[in-house]
């Protein structure tokens, strides 16, 4: 996260299955409380609604594991905490599936100056395998954002049994529900 420092810049979260891990894990970089500004838990389709705007019509038709709700929830926290950068993490860490989804169905995404892009995972595991993929990918993506290696202090998650991404990033245009293919 040294990169952020460096260009001056200053990232905020946006977390449902993650709850606080991504947060945690920025904050363990030393020199964090000069990018890191703050974060939302919103587990909940009340909270994403609330807290970070997102559309109470895109929850109502397409649920909250959502490649269109992941976006909003980044945009969300980049607008109302006022970061340079906002991240999230919308998807299922199981045991079970939501939403008619399976477990490890995720969704992550960064919205920046240059816009917003999302990433769906597919991972395998258990919970806290899930939510620790989850972590580790959007801390990658968020440092190709910035062209810079991943930082962190503490250890990498154990990568085995993920099968990755399911796709390449979306490019969210003008309106949340937007996606446009890069």
């Amino acid at each position: 996260m040294r990169r952020l420092t460096e260009l001056g810049q200053t990232v905020a979260c946006a977390e449902s299955l993650t709850a606080g891990l991504v947060s945690a894990a920025i904050a363990d970089t030393p020199g964090a409380s000069l990018v890191l500004l703050g974060g939302i838990v919103a587990y909940s389709a009340e909270v994403k609604v609330q807290l970070l705007g997102v559309p109470p019509d895109l929850v109502a038709e397409a649920g909250t594991v959502d490649a269109r709700v992941a976006a909003a929830m980044a945009e969300g926290a980049r607008g109302r905490l006022g970061a340079t950068w906002g991240v999230s993490t919308t998807g299922v860490a199981g045991p079970g599936p939501a939403e008619g989804k399976p477990a490890g169905t995720v969704h992550i995404a960064v919205a920046g100056p240059s816009g917003t892009q999302t990433w769906p995972l597919r991972l395998n595991g258990d919970r806290a395998q899930i939510r620790a993929g989850t972590v580790e990918r959007l801390l990658e993506v968020l440092a190709e954002r910035l062209d810079a290696p991943v930082e962190t202090s503490g250890p990498r998650a154990d990568r085995r049994g993920t099968v990755g991404e399911t796709a390449g990033p979306a490019r969210h245009g003008g309106g949340r529900d937007d996606p446009v293919a890069t």
